[in-house]
């Protein structure tokens, strides 16, 4: 039995009359009729009485008014129920993203955006290698890179700088690197690649320069190099964002302020598989990062 034609009755007897049931269906009069018609030619018997004021039911009329309009009921409670869910999100989204962003940046937006959804669970791994998405059953990843692999959707996260910083005592006892070329013989604190000879490219005025270094210390947790920077142990080559409290406070200063800096990539993106659905937990949890980060850099 057509379910629509079901429903189309207990519209009809709920109205009273066929214009009313057409005005409420928004449809014209002669089409609900002609559906009206071709349902009692399926079941083969007639299904509703025409007076000149109403419309009522025959026997067999109500019978299937009754039980349309109980499923009626129950798809409106269905319906219901999924709205119900729908406010309060439910799923998990499993994210990867660096050690040093992924904790001195986006740990108070996952934070907030926990507390805003309860309901979603969050399986966060801290890494900074290259994921692969789908070998590794991730959702989402958060990558410094400036070319992301063309498989994958990217979404810009905004520009990575990155800083030459120092303690006060350590610039007092050693100098300061006033030329780019002094952090080639500097004991560097800084990320490196193994395998990788480290160079820092700089710009100024446009002019592109390339310097080798020679790290007394390196690391993939910068959360330690920023205690080995604070400790006075040499100069941090790191993301601003790593050592951006102790700049504020005065533990740390900052050289050769005029160039542009990079070692790696000089965009935070936000990878994902592409043409694949999305869970609604997804995809408000990217939405909801982006925004975060325009609103970090817009701050900035």
């Amino acid at each position: 039995m057509d379910l629509q034609a079901l429903t189309l009755l207990v519209e009809i007897l709920d109205a009273g009359n066929l214009s009313e049931a057409a005005r409420r269906l928004k449809m014209s009069r002669a089409n609900v009729s002609y559906h009206l018609n071709q349902f009692e030619r399926s079941v083969g018997q007639q299904l509703v009485r025409r007076t000149t004021r109403r419309i009522e039911p025959t026997e067999i009329g109500l019978r299937l008014y009754e039980h349309g309009r109980a499923i009626r009921d129950e798809l409106t409670a269905a319906r219901d129920s999924v709205a119900a869910l729908s406010q309060h999100l439910q799923g998990r989204v499993r994210l990867s993203v660096p050690s040093g962003y992924g904790q001195l940046v986006m740990s108070p937006w996952l934070i907030d955006f926990k507390r805003a959804h309860p309901g979603v669970v969050l399986d966060v791994v801290f890494e900074n290698r290259v994921v692969d998405l789908l070998r590794d059953e991730v959702d989402i990843a958060v990558r410094v890179i400036s070319d992301p692999p063309e498989n994958l959707v990217a979404r810009d996260m905004g520009p990575v700088r990155y800083v030459a910083c120092m303690t006060p005592a350590y610039a007092e006892a050693h100098g300061v690197p006033r030329a780019l070329t002094d952090l080639a013989e500097a004991p560097v604190i800084t990320s490196a690649v193994v395998g990788r000879e480290l160079r820092l490219a700089a710009t100024l005025h446009g002019e592109r320069h390339e310097v080798p270094l020679r790290p007394t210390l390196t690391s993939e947790n910068f959360l330690f190099l920023r205690e080995a920077i604070v400790a006075g142990l040499g100069v941090g080559i790191v993301p601003d964002y790593v050592v951006h409290d102790e700049v504020t406070r005065g533990d740390v200063i900052t050289v050769l302020d005029d160039w542009k800096l990079r070692i790696f990539g000089m965009r935070m993106q936000m990878l994902y598989m592409p043409n694949r659905h999305h869970t609604r937990a997804a995809a408000t949890f990217i939405e909801f990062m982006l925004q975060r980060a325009r609103a970090d850099q817009a701050e900035g």
